[in-house]
């Protein structure tokens, strides 16, 4: 659990990233804040996904009851 949130927190610093970039140049301006809002969520849910399929090995728990 403690890498999926290093992951996530990472994912989330480039999203930010990226955001100001865009901001900076001025193509933010240009576009709607509910699509930027919707492209968020979308990047979001993208990163969450990423994070919780890179999270390490699933393994399964057998239980002897003999």
């Amino acid at each position: 659990m403690k890498w999926m949130g290093v992951y996530l927190l990472g994912y989330v610093l480039l999203i930010v990233g990226a955001l100001l970039a865009l901001w900076k140049t001025g193509v933010l301006a240009s576009i709607g804040t509910f699509w930027v809002g919707v492209g968020l969520l979308i990047a979001l849910g993208l990163g969450i996904m990423l994070a919780v399929a890179s999270s390490g090995r699933k393994e399964n728990v057998t239980i002897d009851r003999g």
